[in-house]
């Protein structure tokens, strides 16, 4: 999910990368006598920099989580798990076993229950 949300913005460095590109062609073709404003060119350069400061936090957050979430997974090896199934006439009912083991593809964590291979975020009980 990261991934997409990346692709479809800019990162904070590439932004200031554009910012400063267009500040400097902006200084070269001022008028003398109207000067840009220095407080607002510092004040955009100060929240461009946040802006960077917490896209690296929210990364940093983003990999912690991924973490956690892996170190669960592994956890619930061996332990008794309950989720939901749907059977073929569509009707949904309630499963359980054990975790015989997880599996990871790129950010999603499976879980493998028995025939069944389940989500993370799909198991409603563990005992």
């Amino acid at each position: 999910m990261a991934d997409a949300i990346s692709s479809v913005t800019q990162s904070a460095s590439q932004i200031q990368t554009d910012y400063l590109k267009l500040l400097v062609t902006q200084l070269q073709n001022q008028n003398p006598l109207e000067p840009m404003d220095n407080n607002q060119m510092a004040s955009q350069l100060a929240q461009l920099s946040q802006l960077g400061q917490i896209e690296s936090l929210n990364s940093k957050f983003s990999d912690v989580l991924a973490t956690s979430q892996r170190s669960y997974a592994g956890s619930l090896v061996g332990k008794e798990i309950s989720f939901a199934v749907t059977d073929s006439a569509g009707d949904t009912q309630l499963a359980s076993g054990a975790v015989a083991g997880v599996i990871t593809q790129g950010d999603d964590i499976k879980l493998q229950v028995g025939d069944y291979t389940i989500g993370l975020s799909d198991v409603l009980a563990v005992r």
